[in-house]
């Protein structure tokens, strides 16, 4: 007696189809299971057991073998549950095995036989839709979560008795009554605004340079260090940047949602990710958390800002070697973890937004109020190494707000304000990028830079001239073009001007760059 059940499993973000082959033959009774299995899933025997046993199903003293294939591939996780179980039940004849072609199962089994949630459902079944399968049959609780893929039918279980109910009756229309389809209608619910922020620019009185250097690396997805005495409204003005991000395009919200599936954190009731991730991790935060890894592989803090903003505030608080991890996901746009049982790659395509005070007390360049030495201001900022200052496109300087602008009663430019002007030059650059891996200027590639960035004879004059001044690398004349290529299209400019490149050159005066110049 033989049965074949497909199932999914995850590998980083992507799921691959398993097929979970069931025999059941005389001999000494056992239970045994093969084909690379992790601990959690090595469990499940006794899991099913107990479980089909208090559901009321008799399985008799046989020799049960449970292979998992194709047996190369690392299993890990609780969904195999499920599939073991209806593949043990449809080799003792339960029901026919035509009952379940073309339908994927996947869950934990309780010891009551209930079906209980698991994470990166998403994946799974975007997996299946693409491979052709008809159904996928989920735990009641990511029924909803699974139905935000289109084009495959998503049903949710309740139980083991429900399920089996399901799978022996013949008459469809009794079927849907047993195990009704989830609807899909998340392609309407992208396309409603979603934009509620805790923090408006309109709260934030004054600093007016930080404003517009947030409203061009919004536009621009172009990373953002800003410094400045405490209390000046640095971190308002990150927070407040979640409000003008352009929304996401539909493909991207699949990605950053099957991100967040695999990681457990997806709302059940609303799982369909639509604005723009913010995450702002403790500056205790771990290699493993930021990055992503540990014990059970999972994503980090970085690739769940992916397509959004990573906010690091009071960044020379993070050890430094915490930082350094950041510089090769800031080129590469993912994490590429490597284990034992294999690699995985996680998306990290974030923003990277960061807030510091200028010096140990917070106060510099006031020498009222700050009694840090040069010496004091360097060890401070070596705290940052160059490579990982030399990925900012952006650098602001935030000062004390004086007292008329902050007593006074007339709202400033509102985020809605701002974020009108963002997304007229995002579909600028939709329209640019169109056909490519990449839609923002930050993410443009450097043999795209003639192209798209092309300069007059003016312009080349100031840029040379930057460049010797100034002593730039090479990533960073990039990286200044980029940024004046955003300049230019917030002012409705098809061709970069001086007036672009000035500004975008004035966000590359570091402060450790006018320390050392006195």
């Amino acid at each position: 007696m033989y049965s074949s059940i497909l199932t999914g499993s995850l590998y980083g973000i992507e799921a691959n189809l398993i097929y979970v082959e069931v025999d059941i033959s005389t001999g000494l009774p056992g239970f045994s299971m093969v084909g690379s299995l992790s601990n959690e899933v090595r469990e499940a025997r006794e899991r099913v057991q107990v479980a089909l046993k208090n559901a009321g199903f008799d399985i008799p003293p046989k020799k049960i073998t449970i292979n998992l294939a194709p047996a190369n591939l690392k299993k890990d996780g609780t969904g195999f549950d499920v599939p073991i179980a209806i593949g043990i039940l449809q080799t003792l004849g339960y029901f026919r095995e035509k009952a379940t072609e073309k339908i994927l199962f996947v869950g934990e089994l309780g010891l009551d036989g209930e079906i209980k949630p698991i994470s990166g459902i998403l994946p799974i079944v975007k997996e299946a839709a693409r491979r052709g399968i008809a159904t996928c049959v989920v735990p009641w609780d990511n029924r909803v979560e699974g139905s935000v893929i289109p084009d495959i039918r998503v049903r949710g279980a309740r139980n083991i008795c429900q399920l089996t109910a399901f799978l022996q009756e013949t008459d469809p229309g009794r079927q849907e009554e047993l195990l009704p389809a989830q609807p899909c209608g998340t392609r309407q619910i992208l396309e409603r605004e979603q934009y509620r922020t805790d923090c408006d620019f309109s709260e934030i009185k004054g600093q007016e340079v930080a404003r517009r250097a947030a409203e061009i690396a919004a536009a621009g997805f172009h990373n953002l260090l800003m410094s400045g005495p405490p209390g000046g409204g640095k971190s308002m003005i990150a927070r407040a940047m979640a409000g003008i991000l352009p929304p996401m395009t539909w493909q991207e919200s699949i990605e950053v949602t099957a991100i967040h599936s695999v990681a457990g954190v997806l709302d059940r009731e609303n799982p369909l990710i639509l604005r723009r991730p913010f995450q702002s991790p403790h500056h205790t935060i771990s290699g493993a958390a930021l990055i992503g890894g540990g014990v059970h592989t999972h994503p980090g803090a970085i690739s769940l800002a992916h397509r959004g903003v990573l906010f690091l505030d009071e960044l020379t608080e993070f050890p430094r070697n915490i930082l350094e991890c950041l510089r090769q996901p800031l080129e590469d746009r993912q994490v590429n973890i490597a284990r034992v049982q294999g690699n995985y790659i996680y998306p990290a395509d974030f923003m990277l937004v960061c807030a510091m005070n200028p010096c140990r007390c917070g106060f510099f360049p006031d020498k009222n109020r700050c009694r840090c030495t040069e010496a004091e201001l360097a060890k401070y900022w070596n705290r940052l190494s160059g490579p990982l200052l030399d990925r900012m496109d952006m650098y602001v300087e935030t000062s004390r707000i004086e007292l008329e602008k902050l007593q006074s009663l007339s709202p400033g430019e509102s985020s809605a304000q701002i974020r009108r002007r963002v997304v007229e030059a995002r579909a600028v650059q939709e329209e640019r990028f169109k056909g490519k891996k990449y839609s923002f200027n930050g993410d443009m590639e450097t043999g795209e830079l003639e192209r798209f960035c092309e300069l007059g004879r003016e312009e080349k004059r100031l840029m040379e001239l930057a460049y010797r001044r100034l002593d730039l690398s090479a990533r960073t004349y990039h990286r200044i073009l980029k940024v004046a290529r955003t300049i230019a299209d917030l002012g409705h400019s098809e061709h970069i001007r001086e007036e672009h490149l000035s500004e975008a050159l004035a966000y590359r005066l570091t402060e450790g760059a006018r320390i050392k110049n006195g």
